[in-house]
């Protein structure tokens, strides 16, 4: 496995889990009320859309290098 297929396949792993935990702390506001489990979604979501970011720039810029 090639450094650009392992480092495809953790940023798509951190992506899911981001996702997953911003769900969860929101629902976790829902049940609770509390502020601080609002600012980990936000904060959870953020990482989310940053990661994506980095992810598309990533794979342009080692769009001539195989995954093999």
């Amino acid at each position: 496995m090639s450094l650009k297929a392992f480092h495809t396949i953790f940023v798509g792993a951190a992506v899911v889990l981001m996702a997953f935990l911003s769900g969860w702390t929101f629902l976790a506001y829902r049940r609770t009320g509390s502020a601080e489990y609002v600012v980990w979604s936000l904060v959870s979501a953020v990482s989310v859309i940053g990661l994506i970011a980095y992810g598309r720039f990533f794979l342009r810029k080692l769009r001539n290098v195989s995954f093999l």
